[in-house]
């Protein structure tokens, strides 16, 4: 199988089903964006693989987890009006996400201040996909008919990064910069 098909040339793509749509269509948007973040989380994954900290294949069997959730709401969200969709998003997944963010959080010293993003590598690519996934939220709402527990999904995902991008860090101990009002 080639990698180029040179059917999308003349800017168009194709959705689940064959159906082709302009390459800027919203559902394109916003399962693009999806890949995004899929990508982003990849990253951060790829700089945890030889490091070594504390619940390490817990925290990354989670992660495996989210990026293949991501390609399912990113298939969810290029299903054609009216078809089957292949892997459905289920009330279990945010359920998951939520359980998760539980766990991780009561690791973390409480928030007493926003906190800027960054830090260790993985964790700074963690909370650069976090953004990447509001956006994908965004371009889900503005779609029709879509699942809500997509649109809840992506939600608590942004939730998870935020979460995760914190417990990656202080496994590595590095401090989070804290936000000060003011110029200096």
């Amino acid at each position: 199988m080639k990698i180029y098909t040179r059917s999308g040339d003349k800017g168009t793509t194709s959705l689940v089903y064959g159906v082709r749509v302009a390459k800027n269509d919203p559902k394109v948007e916003a399962y693009g964006t999806c890949d995004e973040a899929n990508s982003l989380i990849g990253l951060s994954a790829s700089f945890l693989r030889d490091a070594s900290f504390p619940e390490k294949e817990k925290f990354l069997a989670e992660i495996r987890q989210i990026q293949t959730k991501l390609f399912h709401v990113g298939s969810e969200l290029s299903t054609p009006e009216g078809k089957k969709v292949h892997w459905p998003i289920q009330k279990e997944d945010v359920e998951n996400l939520e359980k998760w963010i539980d766990e991780w959080d009561k690791k973390l010293a409480p928030l007493t201040n926003f906190i800027l993003p960054g830090g260790h590598p993985a964790g700074a690519a963690l909370h650069s996909a976090r953004t990447i996934v509001r956006r994908a939220e965004r371009c889900a709402v503005a779609l029709e008919n879509v699942n809500p527990q997509v649109l809840a999904y992506l939600n608590r995902l942004s939730d998870y990064l935020f979460v995760a991008a914190r417990f990656v860090n202080q496994a590595f101990g590095v401090k989070e910069d804290v936000l000060h009002s003011g110029s200096s």
